[in-house]
């Protein structure tokens, strides 16, 4: 083979490993994303929502705002645990009980956040497909990657009802202030 077309095969070879390569970590990137700005609303809402309102329920039975918030870190504790990252000291599953103040509600969402997004950049490409139990079923590490955005936004939606239950606006639909009308000229 001459020269010029080992050179262009080569070339050609190249350029092929190219898409996989920037491709390595995509998804892991776009769940990081979407944890990043899912932790943003929540912790945002959190803040919005009266300390006096977090102990609110909509029923007996049902969990209360700080249970919701506290359900959803220990969610971002335990679900990385199936892809094989270790749950930090000190993380229970009484914390949804327990830890009802405001201030410790809101560090705890965003120290959970922080753990879940570094597990989900550890997870290397070729574990995407790699089966996991959970719950008494199997699925792969690519589907437990999005079962942590879906529990958050799943709790999300039910903090977003509650806040309004409670006379809340989610900051971020709250929109600009009204203008003021201009002054009369005199």
């Amino acid at each position: 083979m001459n020269r010029s077309i080992r050179n262009s095969v080569v070339l050609a070879l190249a350029l092929s490993v190219v898409p996989s390569v920037a491709l390595a970590g995509a998804l892991q990137t776009d769940v990081v994303n979407e944890l990043t700005a899912l932790e943003k609303k929540l912790v945002s809402l959190a803040e919005a929502v009266p300390a006096d309102k977090f102990g609110w329920r909509p029923a007996e039975g049902v969990r209360s705002v700080s249970e919701v918030y506290m359900h959803v870190v220990g969610g971002n504790y335990m679900l990385p645990t199936m892809i094989g990252t270790k749950m930090p000291a000190g993380i229970t599953r009484d914390m949804e009980k327990t830890v009802t103040d405001k201030a410790k509600v809101i560090e705890n969402l965003k120290a959970s956040f922080a753990h879940v997004r570094k597990a989900v950049e550890g997870v290397p490409d070729a574990d995407l497909d790699k089966k996991v139990k959970f719950f008494g079923t199997e699925k792969s590490e690519r589907e437990m990657l999005m079962l942590l955005t879906n529990h958050a936004h799943e709790h999300l939606g039910q903090s977003i009802a509650y806040a309004r239950m409670n006379g809340v606006t989610p900051p971020w639909s709250e929109g600009p202030p009204p203008e003021k009308p201009a002054a009369p000229k005199s």
